[in-house]
């Protein structure tokens, strides 16, 4: 396999696994990935936030880490890139008022490119227009939104052509496996050793 060049969409109070286990475990089956956020550069910090199901009508909501850019927004081309990753949290509010944000997001719809979007990141797809027509999930309280965007709702990790989609992050396993699996990424699992 050869490594993808993926971008990652971030921002402040992005939610703290949904940026961190898709960047990490995609760079460990050998993969290059940027994360990027407007306004900021390689080495600026966002903030992230901790969003939790502890049996309220909605999640909870904690600061989460420092999660460290490595790559200038501004010099992002995205005909350089394989992929996207469209990570949930707070930030997908904010982040699909940059028109640079949303021109990002429709060229590798335009070019059919893998697009991996989690939870609150359908926010972004619905305001640059590429859900009409798309089954897709997201964090259950977007529905209406995936709707009013074109897109046919389902409840669990969906794979439509080139994007996949999940619920939040208890779904990384199905979400980062249907992910792969479109990037063409094999994984091969080694047997445990054996005591001599």
């Amino acid at each position: 396999m050869t490594g993808k060049n993926i971008l990652l969409l971030a921002g402040d109070f992005v939610e703290d696994y949904e940026v961190m286990v898709p960047f990490q475990t995609l760079q460990t089956v050998g993969h290059e990935v940027h994360a990027v956020c407007p306004e900021k550069s390689a080495d600026d910090q966002v903030k992230t936030a901790i969003h939790d199901f502890e049996g309220d009508q909605t999640y909870t909501e904690k600061p989460g880490h420092n999660f460290t850019l490595n790559q200038d927004f501004d010099a992002v081309d995205p005909e350089e890139y394989d992929a996207l990753v469209v990570p949930g949290g707070r930030a997908p509010e904010y982040l699909r008022t940059y028109d640079e944000v949303l021109e990002i997001v429709r060229h590798f719809f335009e070019a059919e490119k893998p697009v991996a979007a989690l939870c609150h990141g359908a926010q972004i797809l619905a305001a640059a227009d590429v859900l009409d027509g798309r089954n897709c999930t997201a964090y259950p309280a977007l529905k209406a939104e995936v709707i009013a965007a074109g897109g046919s709702w389902e409840d669990d990790v969906t794979r439509d052509g080139n994007l996949v989609t999940g619920p939040a992050w208890p779904d990384h396993p199905a979400w980062l496996a249907e992910f792969l699996d479109l990037l063409g990424t094999d994984v091969e699992h080694a047997e445990p050793a054996t005591a001599d």
